[in-house]
């Protein structure tokens, strides 16, 4: 499941993924904002938070995530990372470099630091 981070700053996206994380979840929540903001020529600061509750990615949702960020790969500004789900950390440890966009990874005691390091000018 995804769902949105209500009240972000001005120019932030934000979504919490949890339990099973499907594509239906990617082009019904997060598509849809992503597009928006970049109708409106943006760079996008994205914060995702995956809790302790995300249990992982059903088949094709990692595919959409990747597509999602190929189909704009200039348009990325910074990426905040919140988690302690430990595949993800090293998997996002890995390949984080390779990301279009500023990444940073962040434990779920840090998200007010995420926040604000997103947030960042």
């Amino acid at each position: 499941m995804i769902e949105q981070i209500p009240s972000l700053p001005a120019g932030i996206l934000g979504f919490r993924m949890s339990g099973l994380v499907t594509a239906n979840d990617y082009e019904s929540v997060m598509v849809p904002d992503i597009e928006a903001a970049f109708a409106l020529n943006r760079k996008l600061r994205l914060l995702i938070h995956i809790g302790d509750d995300f249990t992982g990615f059903a088949p094709g949702a990692m595919w959409d995530d990747v597509k999602l960020g190929f189909r704009h790969i200039s348009g990325w500004e910074r990426t905040g990372l919140v988690t302690d789900v430990g595949w993800v950390r090293v998997m996002s440890s890995m390949f984080g470099f390779a990301m279009p966009t500023q990444f940073r990874l962040f434990t779920n005691d840090e998200l007010d630091d995420a926040l604000h390091w997103v947030a960042q000018i």
